[in-house]
């Protein structure tokens, strides 16, 4: 049997300069989560980026997935694999350091 996959692009070049999340997804049908995270731009005076994986019942009250987040300190493809996440997902994503400023793009590959 072939197992169903999808590919959600969730930010686009995009640049930010405060923390942010991004939008909620629904995964209820997945077994299999992995986000990618491709920082194109980061700068600042020990500039980081922290993505905490966020997890929900109904889209609308979140709480951290007891999981290590993602700190990223580099321009480049960053990875985070998740399993047992239940109905909806989102990275909480928090900009450390002096002045810091990110562009960047994620993704949120999904497998059955």
């Amino acid at each position: 049997m072939l197992r169903r996959s999808h590919t959600a692009v969730l930010e686009k070049n995009e640049t930010y300069t405060a923390d942010f999340e991004t939008e909620p997804y629904e995964t209820a049908w997945a077994s299999e989560a992995l986000w990618f995270v491709r920082v194109l731009e980061l700068t600042g005076n020990g500039a980081r980026l922290i993505a905490q994986p966020q997890i929900s019942p109904d889209g609308l009250f979140w709480c951290d997935m007891p999981h290590f987040p993602l700190e990223i300190a580099a321009p480049g493809l960053h990875s985070l694999a998740l399993s047992e996440f239940g109905g909806w997902l989102r990275l909480r994503c928090q900009l450390v350091g002096d002045d810091p400023k990110v562009k960047l793009m994620i993704y949120l590959a999904l497998k059955e």
